[in-house]
Formats: structure tokens, C-alpha cells, sequence
């Protein structure tokens, strides 16, 4: 019978190896948050020599014991330093290493400079553009109309009257929203949007005051309406698109809880199956000729059930940590991709799991509980087996140790501050 539209015809593929054989390249991860460890840790134990470099030297990539951590110059502020460093990094490694991305700031660099990277690492490069399209929101969401992917009403302004422009007809809440959730990590600590990822207004006196806030570091901002609707409304699409254009490995996660509460990033995720998106994602990938790996955020409006686009990010995330656990190795079958071994299709094993990153979730539970979305009971029944954590692992013992003092500070601050409060500056 033939498969209906939006649907992939299932074949039987080859097995992947399980392991590297001998000669095979090198990794390195651009990055050295958590996300990069645990990318390093799943290569590693596929046999491969791993190593990681960022230029925040306190990460946790640096500490890992699955490869070495390299500093590096920070590539927007300094760009001829840090392709000196890079091109010096790969000629340390005696050959040509496959470079893997986990964090938007070298997705940038990476597409700056890929003319010449090339030379010295082996890594995807979509077809001229492509990558620069998916690391900036402006042009996401631009290419991804185009390519009927829908996205909630957006505009990018540069003054508080084209804010109020858009305000006027719009559909309240809003958000504001930097081009790079990085921009709003240069305003002074105590700032109101200090390292937050968006504002959120109810009304159009809010949102010009959120604007005003924002205007003396990011005068450019996205303004959009608000997909309305629980956390659980979110899907999760994960994916690898071959050097042919093809789509390798997929599949897709709910989320359950989010760090912010309402406009974060997962926090508990579970396996799900939705044709719609599924094939949405899979037709906007395709049609921009898309190479390597992607994560698509997507939400179903609850006033109409229209499933909108978020957010995409074109390298290695948290959540594709989820994948692995559903069988869908996605950094190990990227590299075999990028080495041209042949690889997939490969789909989700149909396990049943939730995959918890435990410091986003320990930061945001109080909200949960406080706003009625979830019980103690609840939560405690979303930590029973079957679980798999993003930053818990033993054998990586310095990094989770790091991360257990970090999570022991979060659960006793209330109780801190309740014996010692802030006192207010005196006079």
C-alpha cells in the first residue's frame, strides 16, 4: 500500500557500526557547556578521540574526563585569533577531524569562516546560505514562511514606534525576543532582562516598557504574539539530513516541563509521534536543502490547534540528548554521515522514557507547583524509571559533582534566604 502523504516509506537499512575502526578521524566539539559533554561521551564511547574548546574556561567541557578542553578566543569579538586557533587546533591532531557544533555562537563562526575551515576539518556545509539562514531568529522565521513551516505573527523592530506599530494590532501577550539569547548577557548584573531569553507583556504599556529596557544594548528586537497554550503543547523535532540531502534519522519528544516556565527551553521531555509535524519539519528541512543536524520547536495554538514554529537550532542540543535514548544516536550517525559511511534511515526503538535535564528542572518545579500546573505527587511520579538525566553521570564524576553543588545551591536557597534575607542597601 502506498504511504500517505507526509510519511516515509520504512525500508530495511544496514546496521550502523557500533563502534569507530581503526583510522577513523577525530572529533572536536565546538563548545563546552553540557551539551557538548554529553555529545563528547556518547562519541567517546563509540571509540572515538574527542576533545571540546569554547572561551568561557569555567564550563564543564573543560573538566570532563571524555577529552580535553581547549580555550579559544571568542570568535565575535575577535575573529582572525580564533580561525588562528582553529586552523592551530587541527594541525595538533595530525589529521583532518570531523568538527560538531553544540552551541549557536560557533554555528556563526563556523558559517563566517567555513571557506577556510574546510580546509582543515570535515563538517557539514549546506548549500550556500543555508547555515546562515537557521542561526539567526530574523531569518528563520523570514525562510521558514516561505517554506510553509507557519510561524506566529513577528516582527523585527528597530524604535519604539515600530513597536507600537505592530502593538496596535496585535494579539496580547507579546514577547520580546533578542536575534541571539546571548545579546541580553551584556547588561550589568541586576538588570531586570540580565541573561533572561525573552520579556513577556500583557498589554501595550508593557511592552514599550520591556522595549525600553532592552533598547540601550539591543535597539533591534523580534516582537511577536504569543502561541497560547500549556508546556505540553510544545514538540521537539530531531534530525540528520545527509550530504545527499536525504533525511537519515529523526524523531520527536514532548515536552512536559520548561525552564523558564511558559517560554523556556525543556526542561522533561517524552517520546511522541505526530505525522503533522513530523512532516511539516521534515518538508522545511528538505526544501532548503538542509545538511546535518537540526531541532525544531513547535507549539500548537489552543485557540485554533495551528502547530507554529518557535525556534529552530541547526547543531547538536540538549534534547538531541534524548534521541540516543530512543535509539536515535544523532551525534554518531552525523559523523558516519560526514565520513561517508552509509547510514539510515533510522527511527525512534518505540522505548517509553522521560529524559530530564535536572538543573533546568530544578530551577523552574517551584513554578510549576506555585501556578497549580503540578503536584508534589506529580513530580515525584515524573522521576520514576524508566529516566534518563542529561547531567547526571557518574563515571564523569568531576562534572557531576560540579553539577550537584549547583543543584544542592538551588534547592537551599529558599530556606537560606528565609534565615538570612537580603538586607537593603544602607543609605
Amino acid at each position: 500500500m502506498a504511504a500517505k502523504s507526509g510519511e516515509e516509506v520504512r525500508t530495511a537499512s544496514p546496521p550502523l557500526p557500533e563502534r569507530a575502526r581503526g583510522g577513523w578521524p577525530p572529533v572536536v566539539v565546538a563548545g563546552a557547556y553540557q551539551t557538548a559533554v554529553v555529545l563528547m561521551r556518547n562519541l567517546a564511547r563509540r571509540g572515538l578521540r574527542v576533545c571540546c574548546f569554547d572561551c568561557v574556561p569555567h564550563f564543564p567541557g573543560f573538566r570532563t574526563v571524555y577529552g580535553r578542553g581547549h580555550h579559544c578566543p571568542n570568535p565575535d569579538r575577535e575573529p582572525a585569533a580564533w580561525l588562528e586557533f582553529m586552523t592551530g587546533l587541527a594541525g595538533s591532531m595530525g589529521c583532518r577531524p570531523v568538527l560538531l557544533a553544540t552551541a549557536d555562537q560557533f554555528v556563526s563562526a563556523i558559517d563566517r569562516h567555513g571557506d577556510e575551515l574546510e580546509k582543515h576539518f570535515i563538517f557539514a556545509r549546506p548549500k550556500a546560505g543555508v547555515q546562515g539562514i537557521l542561526a539567526t531568529k530574523k531569518r528563520q522565521y523570514d525562510v521558514a514562511a516561505l517554506h510553509g513551516l507557519a510561524v506566529p505573527r513577528t516582527r523585527f523592530v528597530h524604535s519604539l514606534e515600530e513597536l507600537t506599530d505592530f502593538a496596535s494590532t496585535a494579539r496580547f501577550p507579546c514577547l520580546l525576543k533578542p536575534d541571539h539569547f546571548r545579546d541580553w548577557q551584556r547588561f550589568a548584573p541586576g538588570h531586570p532582562l540580565y541573561y533572561e531569553k525573552v520579556a513577556v507583556a500583557a498589554t501595550v504599556e508593557e511592552l514599550a516598557d520591556q522595549y525600553r529596557l532592552a533598547a540601550p544594548v539591543t535597539p533591534e528586537l523580534m516582537v511577536q504574539e504569543v502561541i497560547q497554550g500549556p508546556d505540553t503543547a510544545k514538540i521537539v523535532y530531531l534530525s540528520c539530513y545527509g550530504a545527499s540531502g536525504e533525511r537519515i534519522a529523526s524523531c520527536l519528544f514532548r515536552e512536559l516541563r520548561t525552564c523558564p516556565i511558559y517560554f523556556g527551553s525543556a526542561s522533561v521531555v517524552e517520546p511522541v509521534s505526530d505525522s503533522e509535524a513530523d512532516a511539516s519539519c521534515d518538508a522545511f528541512l528538505r526544501g532548503i536543502g538542509w545538511q546535518g543536524l537540526c531541532e525544531i520547536e513547535l507549539k500548537r495554538d489552543v485557540r485554533d490547534s495551528r502547530l507554529q514554529m518557535i525556534e529552530a537550532n541547526p547543531r547538536f542540543s540538549l534534547t538531541a540528548d534524548a534521541a540516543g535514548y530512543a535509539g536515535v544516536d544523532l551525534g554518531w550517525i552525523h559523523y558516519l554521515d560526514l565520513i561517508g559511511e552509509p547510514v539510515g534511515p533510522v527511527h525512534p526503538d518505540g522505548r517509553e522514557f522521560r529524559h530530564i535535564a535536572l538543573f533546568r528542572d530544578f530551577e523552574s518545579y517551584r513554578d510549576y507547583l506555585r501556578e497549580g500546573l503540578l503536584s508534589w505527587k506529580d513530580l515525584i511520579r515524573s522521576y520514576r524509571r524508566p529516566v534518563a538525566f542529561f547531567d547526571f553521570d557518574p563515571h564523569d564524576w568531576r562534572v557531576t559533582l560540579g553539577n550537584a553543588k549547583g543543584l544542592a545551591k538551588l534547592l537551599l536557597r529558599p530556606w537560606y534566604r528565609r534565615v538570612f534575607p537580603r538586607r537593603a542597601p544602607s543609605a
